[in-house]
């Protein structure tokens, strides 16, 4: 599995976002390219403690997460249409440019923090290596890629 630490990886996927602009179509799914933009910043900002997830699960819930939690960072693709957290949920209108611009500069600071040892615990689905961290914030973004043909 792929990761934004790596350098090729990192590079990858800022090639991808910038063949990216306001008319692209997505393949599947609701958002359209500015709110996906939104969106894929959500988690790159909670490992970079800019925001806290909002009503954390219950033990249930929070049991099941920690079941699947290692397809956050396997080499299988996610499934189309998923669910997200509340807060990832992007139904508004997004000036494009900015989001775009907000995305990758996010995108290059995670990256940057590839030496980075004490991560926050995932208030959904607990405590992430930093290896998996790199992963999965690679395979979040490869998702929406795809999602928009890139």
């Amino acid at each position: 599995m792929k990761s934004i630490f790596e350098e090729s990886s990192y590079q990858e996927l800022q090639n991808r976002l910038e063949q990216l602009d306001e008319k692209t179509q997505p393949t599947w799914g609701k958002m359209n390219a500015a709110q996906m933009c939104a969106h894929c910043q959500g988690p790159l900002n909670v490992g970079l403690e800019k925001i806290a997830l909002r009503n954390r699960p219950g033990l249930l819930k929070r049991l099941l997460f920690r079941a699947v939690r290692s397809s956050l960072y396997n080499d299988r693709p996610w499934k189309q249409s998923l669910p997200t957290a509340r807060q990832f949920v992007i139904n508004d209108d997004r000036d494009f440019h900015k989001e775009k611009d907000m995305l990758s500069a996010l995108i290059t600071e995670f990256h940057q923090a590839k030496n980075k040892e004490n991560w926050i615990v995932h208030p959904y689905f607990g405590k992430f290596t930093p290896e998996q961290w790199g992963k999965m914030q690679y395979k979040h973004m490869d998702h929406h890629l795809r999602q928009f043909g890139l």
